[in-house]
């Protein structure tokens, strides 16, 4: 294209393109180029070009260097860029930035980096662990390295601690051949495919019937009905036909048993894309998909803008939770990017959940996704049994009330495991001055600080301000100071109390924060060395215990009481998703729920009739309160270090919305946040609810150009949220 003026998509908050001169030599949409933008170099993206400009020619910088002989985004990928933009409302350059690894936004070439890659040789292939027992790295890096049998790279022992030195050992013993490959490995397939039930082969029937075109499809499965591998006969079907495959996850921690599971199947190279990986390694793994050499991408929310040359199914594992939309910056759901690359590209897409969002059961209701139920669990498993525990004026040990500890002795004894839930890390929620009645509390924000006994630390878990434990009260400076509720790591002390001779493991964040300590202590858990758990939410979903036959939900509680009109719907899936844990192999499993509410219309629905009930009971009071999915919703936040300045700027917002006309649209607050002070800024946001999503963003369109100009807009930080998740 050779032309005068390129446009060109620059990552900044200014909600436009901007135009340069075009270089001697032709630039194809969707290559990066350098340029000068006020006084700093920076790499944007190129949309188009025109023979002119509304800027005159002489006042345009020029290209200064042309980064990409062939374009790194294809047309296909740009259009579903320019479409995020549009819909979300967040500026072009920042949305492309957001499609792109973090070392091609740096200017880096599009060139794969070396990895060194690591195989066993036919000494390591026989040697046993047991001739390693004074060296636990090596053993556990041999076992990982036998297990996977393929050649390893860093991103398949990063959980590992240590795993550089102890392969160096190995190195050494002739066990081991380091070598250097640009190429993702392709695994050894191990597993064959289980025979189907007949619903799972229902399902597979009705999504293969729609490859070759867009249909969108909703599989609603009870937690342990096999999900996954209706997922992987479809996959496979998909690498007959030569085409690829999109699977997105919600969380980091689900990426490794979900790509072990793929890579025993699939003899194929697999692309894995997340945070978690060095910026080489995503690098590497982005350019094989964009060169189709990876037929099977997982990742989580950002991979949704992969380039895929031969897309043919997309898959979104999990698709109820929070975590596919983005909280900061470009605030898009990759679950919704997802169904619309699906229609742009023409190809099947599959949304998997035992508790689908109430978005996705409304989208089936009408018509626009095909619902797929697997109603039972795969092979002899049945539904675990569930009932509520009434706690009232009961004496709670560490959150655990008499009879959940006879429930757990019953089950221990007949060797099964316990898995215990709460989602609240930490040892206690609050320290109190017993005398005055002192509470410590962050400075920065409207929250308590939260002790941790483990590390004699209080923490904010909103910004993460922290500092030791104090000696005595800040009020009246009584020593007599106590830590008031339960954590995790609380209750992880009165388990070892009450079970001295039976092992514990504690999974949440705070325990699993070194390289390698998840794997240790799940593995601790598959060999039965620990039979009790007690963890937060990174045990509610994915995981696989067979031995698990009681779940104990300590507080359900959390979720009946909160200012987001979601938090009923989020309480629902967090309690089935965590019961899903229990009896998903020959024994049988029972779920026990600690509430003092155990008459509340939501819990008892929950309980008794499933989550189906429940979710048809909450889309009658959505509809009924004109709510999602039954309205669309906008969110307007501004923040700044003093309380009066958000309100004055969402106060003008709200006058200049009226100025442009609002019909369809009303336009609810100012208010303070719900948590008014966080990270030491004051925070208010204005609403804009509407009926139809037309009218809401034909307001927005008029109304963003004006805010931009505001004056005291360049006072606070302020942001627009399509479709917020969360009202906070």
């Amino acid at each position: 294209m050779s032309r005068a003026v390129l446009h060109i998509a620059i990552p900044s908050p200014l909600r436009r393109r901007f135009d340069y001169l075009a270089p001697m030599e032709p630039v194809a949409p969707g290559s990066r180029v350098q340029v000068s933008f006020g006084r700093r170099p920076v790499v944007g993206i190129v949309l188009g070009g025109a023979a002119g400009s509304d800027v005159p020619l002489e006042k345009l910088r020029p290209v200064e260097a042309v980064l990409d002989t062939a374009p790194l985004l294809p047309p296909e990928l740009l259009e579903l860029l320019h479409w995020a933009s549009t819909y979300y409302h967040h500026p072009i350059g920042e949305v492309c930035a957001a499609a792109l690894p973090v070392a091609l936004r740096q200017g880096q070439p599009a060139q794969p980096r070396g990895l060194r890659r690591y195989r066993l040789t036919p000494a390591g292939t026989e040697a046993g662990t047991e001739q390693l027992k004074r060296a636990p790295r090596q053993a556990a890096l041999l076992s990982r390295l036998q297990r996977l049998g393929i050649a390893a790279g860093p991103d398949d022992l990063a959980e590992l601690d240590g795993w550089p030195g102890a392969m160096k050992r190995l190195e050494e013993k002739g066990w081991v051949l380091a070598e250097e490959t640009l190429m993702l490995p392709a695994s050894a397939a191990t597993d064959s495919a289980p025979p189907l039930g007949a619903a799972q082969q229902a399902a597979v029937d009705a999504v293969s019937a729609a490859f070759g075109g867009y249909a969108g499809f909703l599989l609603d499965g009870v937690t342990g009905s096999g999900k996954t591998e209706v997922y992987l006969r479809l996959i496979e079907q998909a690498l007959a036909a030569g085409r690829q495959t999109l699977v997105l996850v919600p969380e980091i921690g689900l990426t490794p048993q979900l790509l072990e599971r793929f890579r025993r199947r699939f003899p194929v190279p697999i692309a894995v894309l997340h945070s978690g990986l060095s910026d080489g390694e995503r690098l590497n793994a982005w350019l094989a998909a964009r060169a189709g050499l990876a037929p099977i991408v997982i990742g989580t929310r950002s991979a949704v803008f992969t380039p895929l040359p031969n897309l043919g199914l997309i898959v979104v594992d999990e698709e109820h939770d929070p975590s596919f939309k983005q909280q900061d910056g470009f605030r898009y759901s990759a679950r919704d990017v997802a169904v619309v690359r699906a229609q742009k590209a023409g190809v099947p897409i599959v949304l998997g959940s035992a508790t689908p969002a109430l978005e996705s059961l409304a989208n089936a209701a009408a018509g626009r996704y095909t619902r797929l139920e697997l109603p039972e669990r795969a092979g002899s498993a049945v539904h675990p049994h569930m009932r509520l525990l009434d706690i009232r004026h009961q004496p709670l040990d560490g959150g655990i009330s008499e009879p959940m500890v006879r429930a757990m002795r019953h089950h221990l004894g007949q060797g099964g495991q316990v898995l215990l839930f709460l989602n609240r890390r930490g040892y206690a929620p609050v320290l109190l001055c017993h005398d005055c009645g002192w509470v410590a509390t962050c400075r920065r924000c409207d929250a308590h600080l939260t002790y941790h006994a483990g590390q004699k630390r209080i923490r904010c878990h909103h910004c993460g301000t922290e500092r030791p434990v104090p000696q005595q009260c800040g009020g009246c400076g009584s020593l007599d100071l106590r830590p008031i509720g339960h954590g995790t790591e609380r209750v992880e002390e009165a388990l070892r109390a009450r079970f001295p001779d039976i092992g514990v493991e504690r999974i949440d964040r705070d325990a699993t924060r070194r390289k390698g300590s998840l794997e240790a202590k799940l593995e601790r858990v598959h060999s039965g060395a620990a039979r009790i758990l007690i963890g937060t939410q990174m045990l509610a979903k994915g995981h696989h215990f067979p031995d698990v036959t009681l779940v104990g939900v300590l507080d359900a509680d959390q979720g009946l009481f909160s200012a987001d009109f979601r938090a009923g719907e989020r309480m629902a899936q967090m309690i089935l998703q965590v019961a899903g844990r229990a009896g998903r192999a020959e024994r049988p499993g029972e779920v026990v729920i600690q509430t003092h509410h155990p008459e509340h219309p939501l819990l008892r629905l929950l309980i008794e009739d499933g989550y189906g009930a429940f979710a048809a009971a909450a889309l009658v009071e959505r509809r009924q309160a004109e709510l999602p999915p039954y309205s669309f919703l906008a969110l307007l936040r501004a923040e700044a270090p003093a309380t009066a300045v958000p309100q004055a700027f969402l106060e003008e917002a709200r006058r200049l919305a009226e100025s442009v006309g609002h019909g369809g649209v009303m336009v609810l607050g100012p208010v303070p946040a719900p948590m008014e002070r966080r990270a030491g800024r004051y925070r208010a946001q204005l609403l804009l609810q509407a009926a139809g999503r037309t009218a809401l963003h034909r307001l927005l369109e008029r109304w963003l150009p004006l805010l931009e100009e505001s004056k005291t807009g360049r006072k606070v930080r302020w942001s627009l949220d399509v479709d917020p998740g969360e009202m906070f």
